[in-house]
């Protein structure tokens, strides 16, 4: 599918005043809490657009918005972009600290919040630039005499008409925080052109998405992944989004499947097992409406993409994307599924794997990942020397080590700061946890580089057990022996310790650097 970009264009007009125009009455979110229509949501990001032109916010302006997945926060987005202000989403559900940190970074005037977060969001706010907030949400929660503007106050009585700026494709439209699996979030600055990219060459050249589908994204709008699966790839075609404003918990997953029937399910791989283990403790589960399971931000264990089709006959689409190039660069495709392959580059982007010099390695052999696209970022905000050591012409350094097979499929051997030599050579903390994984008291797994009191390093895992079983001596024994029987010793966890739970972002990654200890606290 060829790209067309016009020089001119600002995604909110494309995105959501486009499907308005041309079936305003169809539903674009359906879920939580009511149904809402395309030319409803299109009148209300127009006043949330108007309301911050009066208020003196417009083109350049960062708007930080701490909305849980909602009609709000699609508004909010949208209004932001369609007067020409940098949209910066980020969780809802986070602490004073990180706050503090998304205001310091961003440099944010204005700010529309939930009345759930400002308890945390207000603390941080005191020193930065944050010059004017917009609550949604209960008035009871908002501080009396605080200034604060209510959602319900001014958005609701703004104007519903309002012309897009005339942005150019490559004007900057919104920051994405990284997730901050390898040490502090970094702000990807994305142009309004981003989006179109991602949307054809993904969302339509890959998934073939159509507009009677019904999208469902566990991941959340914050979050690169979630913001195309849940928001802007469906509407790039007209069809349906499902929102879940709380966060993910597999049983209220799977009662949403069942009640709003998505036609494609997007999800990441820890949450995957986390279905896979409510279902066996009793959860029902329809997944009969699903035509599609994707599967991204992390690599999808062999272990876990073949539990979930014996049990619902779904093969999951794994592939890899990343905030920093907005969505994926590599998947896999319907009928063309490779338990531990990330599949082929998607349409429209270019990978590469090479050595330490940026020399590409012949198939087979491991290197770091290079990808190219349209839908690059332009840069860190105010991070121009990690931007230059990303960034390689037009090339980014994604941080992942893979192989190519001799039929062209891409293997995940493991983020680079991630790998382990053991004796002297490389182990994949992915293909020690698949080992793990594949015993059946074993839900969850992550293995780390651990230095012992010879100084050598060796592999460690951290184990959650099914059912929140307590772990011992002889369970620790009994789970090395069937990884020993699967891995060569080197590759074997010399140590295992049980976990009440794993530490992950907000986004299910994994936080190994949080499980390596104090030295790599600080990694990035």
């Amino acid at each position: 599918m060829a790209l067309v970009i016009p020089s001119q264009f600002n995604l909110a007009s494309y995105f959501l005043d486009r499907p308005a125009e041309e079936h305003p009455d169809r539903i674009a979110i359906a879920g939580e809490p009511r149904a809402v229509r395309y030319g409803e949501l299109s009148e209300l990001a127009n006043r949330a657009g108007n309301v911050l032109l009066g208020l003196g916010y417009g083109p350049g302006t960062r708007v930080l918005i701490v909305l849980p997945d909602s009609l709000e926060f699609i508004a909010s987005f949208f209004g932001a972009a369609k007067i020409g202000s940098i949209a910066v989403p980020v969780n809802p559900m986070t602490r004073a600290t990180d706050y503090a940190y998304y205001l310091a970074d961003s440099g944010a005037q204005v700010a529309i919040a939930h009345a759930l977060a400002l308890g945390e969001f207000l603390h941080a706010a005191e020193n930065s630039e944050l010059r004017q907030v917009i609550v949604v949400g209960s008035a009871e929660k908002t501080p009396s005499g605080s200034g604060h503007l209510r959602w319900e106050d001014v958005v609701l009585n703004a104007s519903g008409d309002l012309s897009a700026y005339a942005s150019a494709a490559t004007d900057s439209a919104f920051f994405l925080y990284t997730s901050g699996s390898g040490g502090r979030p970094k702000a990807a600055i994305h142009q309004h052109k981003d989006m179109l990219v991602t949307s054809q060459s993904f969302a339509q050249g890959v998934l073939g998405l159509r507009e009677d589908d019904r999208t469902f994204s566990v991941s959340k709008l914050f979050f690169a992944y979630g913001l195309g699966n849940g928001m802007y790839f469906p509407f790039s075609v007209g069809a349906t989004t499902i929102l879940n404003p709380e966060r993910p918990r597999a049983e209220k997953v799977l009662e949403m499947v069942i009640q709003h029937r998505p036609t494609v399910f997007f999800s990441v791989p820890t949450f995957y097992a986390s279905l896979l283990r409510a279902v066996a403790h009793g959860a029902a589960a329809d997944f009969s409406s699903v035509r599609l399971a994707v599967s991204a931000g992390e690599w999808l264990p062999p272990e876990i993409f073949s539990q979930f089709k014996k049990r619902f006959g779904l093969e999951i689409l794994d592939g890899i994307g990343s905030t920093e190039m907005l969505h994926m660069f590599l998947s896999s495709r319907p009928g063309d599924v490779r338990p531990g392959s990330c599949g082929v580059e998607v349409p429209n982007y270019e990978a590469r794997i090479v050595d330490e010099s940026g020399i590409q390695l012949p198939w087979g052999e491991v290197g770091s990942l290079w990808v190219r696209g349209q839908s690059a970022f332009s840069g860190y905000w105010n991070k121009p020397e990690l931007t230059e050591r990303t960034k390689r012409q037009d090339w980014v350094v994604t941080g992942d080590q893979f192989f190519q097979d001799p039929e062209g499929y891409f293997h995940y051997f493991g983020r680079t700061d991630d790998m382990m030599k053991v004796a002297g050579m490389w182990v994949s903390p992915g293909e020690v946890e698949n080992a793990l994984l594949g015993h059946p008291g074993v839900a969850e797994a992550a293995v780390v580089a651990a230095t012992g009191a010879d100084g050598l390093t060796r592999p460690k895992a951290f184990v959650v057990l099914q059912g929140g079983v307590v772990g011992g001596r002889e369970r620790e024994q009994e789970i090395y022996e069937f990884v020993r029987a699967r891995l060569v010793s080197y590759k074997c966890p010399q140590e295992i310790e049980f976990v009440g739970e794993l530490p992950k972002t907000a986004t299910g990654k994994i936080q190994r650097y949080r499980l390596r200890g104090p030295a790599g606290q600080g990694s990035d």
